[in-house]
């Protein structure tokens, strides 16, 4: 499985949350070896559950205390004959310590829920290597991905899906049966050989989300860099002015909207790119490049950060009166004002122009707001598919629109102020425009009714160049087919 497989390990595997097959399993006996953290989670779920659990310790009067008073505390001799079905919560170092079990241990049932401490630190899989050692037993993966904080907790609270993979289907099902007692949901992520892939899933650091932020930091430190070259650079160079002062604030501030809006306008990019693929080849069927299909699935991360960047840039605009420096400006500007004798300097076009800039920044947070809090799961699986896609897709578009006109009332007529290009560079607002008014217009000339016929046929099934079979009346009154081009 590649890399990117991995980031989505349930897609391709069968859930077996309601399989006939698997039949209710509280009341039986199941038991635990160790003593540890997880053990003693699981030992609290497992009885919370209606089992019955056995602990195997070799300690077990010291380690008593520790687990549910409903559990039996033992040595780990005794607690392996009264139960066929055994969690190995003990670390693999350890697993050798279980050898003098061997002859107690043959024909049970060992889940092996053990994870590494870096991803392939070993040739072989944890389960794998417990197998060798066990070859009287049968071995099954599985709990692995599940924290000790959900076991206690309940399944409510974490992660439902448990990853179960083993070499005998039977046994397979017995830990599904008693995952879903446990109140989680059994995956059948196949033969012994998928152990590895189980076993990396919990030491992968946010996989969906590494492109996405790179991709956010990469645009932030262009901004950044753009934006200091403009307010600070240039003024140090032409005017011999010290305005360093800017960067902590001014400068993060001015390049926080620049990321957050080509951020949301790339959201909805790949799916612009994707409709003029299949109206290009005139068919759904085809595959996308490899790089478009992962932009497509990174974009509810994509999303996420546009609105944390969106976020920041509220709160840094509000916090931009406190600062000093802005006091200072203010006292300055009242002193020239006097000097000067000044009476009004109340100019119309500007109060409305900011007027308008932050009402349309405040409904723009709201809608991305909106479609953040949408985007969890918890949300996102209470609402049926059109209420999603009306959120997701019909208010995004509207987000995108409103950002660029709040983008617009900030630059106003600034582009046509040749004291705007700094060192011949164009303002940052003017660069930003670039990437969302293409999604823009490229939207409005999908909704124009030729184009969005043709590209609703294609997604309806339709293909440019397929033969269909059709059927004509003959002059005598019967019937004869034929074949033509579904594209005549």
């Amino acid at each position: 499985m590649s890399g990117g497989d991995m980031a989505k390990p349930l897609l391709g595997h069968q859930s077996m949350e309601g399989d006939p097959s698997i039949t209710p399993a509280a009341g039986r006996t199941i038991g635990v070896l160790g003593s540890g953290d997880f053990a003693r989670s699981l030992a609290i779920r497992l009885v919370c559950s209606g089992f019955k659990v056995v602990v195997g310790s070799r300690n077990p009067k010291r380690k008593a205390g520790l687990f549910p008073s409903a559990a039996e505390v033992t040595f780990q001799a005794e607690a392996v004959k009264k139960t066929d079905v055994i969690f190995v919560a003990v670390f693999r170092e350890h697993y050798s310590t279980l050898c003098d079990l061997a002859d107690v241990l043959a024909g049970k049932i060992l889940v092996d829920v053990s994870n590494n401490t870096e991803i392939n630190h070993h040739k072989e899989s944890n389960a794998e290597y417990l197998a060798s050692l066990f070859p009287a037993c049968t071995v099954v993966k599985g709990f692995n991905v599940v924290s000790a904080w959900t076991l206690q907790s309940g399944a409510r609270d974490g992660n439902k899906q448990v990853l179960i993979c083993s070499n005998n289907q039977e046994a397979k099902r017995t830990v599904a049966e008693i995952a879903q007692v446990m109140g989680f949901t059994p995956v059948d992520m196949g033969c012994m050989s998928s152990a590895c892939e189980i076993e990396n899933i919990p030491l992968r650091l946010l996989p969906a989300w590494k492109i996405p932020i790179f991709l956010a930091l990469g645009l932030f430190l262009c901004f950044f860099t753009y934006n200091l070259v403009r307010q600070v650079i240039h003024p140090y160079i032409r005017e011999q002015k010290n305005k360093f002062y800017k960067i902590p604030v001014e400068v993060v501030n001015t390049t926080l909207p620049c990321v957050a809006y080509v951020m949301l306008s790339l959201v909805y990019l790949p799916g612009v790119l994707a409709a003029c693929s299949q109206l290009y080849y005139g068919t759904k069927y085809r595959r996308f490049p490899d790089w478009l299909d992962q932009w497509l699935q990174h974009r509810k991360q994509i999303g996420l950060l546009s609105f944390f960047c969106a976020a920041l840039h509220a709160v840094y605009s509000l916090c931009l009166p406190m600062r000093r420096s802005h006091r200072y400006q203010l006292i300055e500007t009242a002193v020239k004002q006097a000097v000067e004798k000044k009476m009004n300097i109340w100019v119309e076009e500007e109060v409305w122009r900011m007027e308008i800039y932050i009402s349309v920044g405040i409904i723009a947070l709201g809608l991305l707001s909106l479609l953040a809090i949408t985007s969890l799961p918890s949300i996102a699986n209470s609402l049926n598919w059109r209420e999603f896609s009306f959120i997701q897709s019909t208010l995004g578009f509207i987000a995108l629109v409103i950002s660029t006109l709040h983008t617009l009332t900030y630059g106003w007529s600034r582009a046509f102020d040749e004291n705007q290009y700094k060192f011949y560079l164009p303002p940052t607002y003017t660069l930003t425009l670039l990437v969302p008014c293409t999604v823009i217009l490229a939207k409005v000339v999908f909704n124009l009714p030729c184009i969005q016929q043709r590209l609703l046929r294609i997604r309806r099934g339709w293909e440019k160049g397929r033969y269909v079979k059709f059927v004509l009346p003959s002059a005598t009154g019967e019937y004869s087919s034929g074949e033509t081009s579904s594209n005549v």
